[in-house]
């Protein structure tokens, strides 16, 4: 599953509250997504970035609404890490 990075930006800007620098290539961002992230958030986040229905995707995880509100805040506050941060964006050390 590929993330389409002419949406992968805009969808980060609006979970990330103020990221550290610019943004690191999709390659990159997909692998800390991918390390970072549980697979059915991982999941969660590549349907919504694709702009893709969740009803199929939450039957076959088996979320239902709460559990799927519950994952994306989860997205959003482990995306809003610093460490996380740092991994996403070209940082100046």
């Amino acid at each position: 599953m590929k993330i389409p990075s002419e949406k992968l930006v805009p969808r980060l800007q609006e979970l990330v509250d103020k990221p550290l620098g610019p943004w690191k290539s999709r390659e990159e961002i997909d692998s800390v997504l991918r390390r970072r992230l549980t697979k059915k958030e991982y999941r969660l986040f590549v349907a919504e970035v694709e702009g893709e229905t969740l009803d199929p995707l939450m039957e076959k995880l088996r979320l239902d609404g709460e559990r799927t509100e519950a994952l994306r805040e989860s997205i959003r506050r482990k995306l809003n890490r610093d460490g996380i941060k740092r991994e996403l964006c070209e940082v100046a050390e």
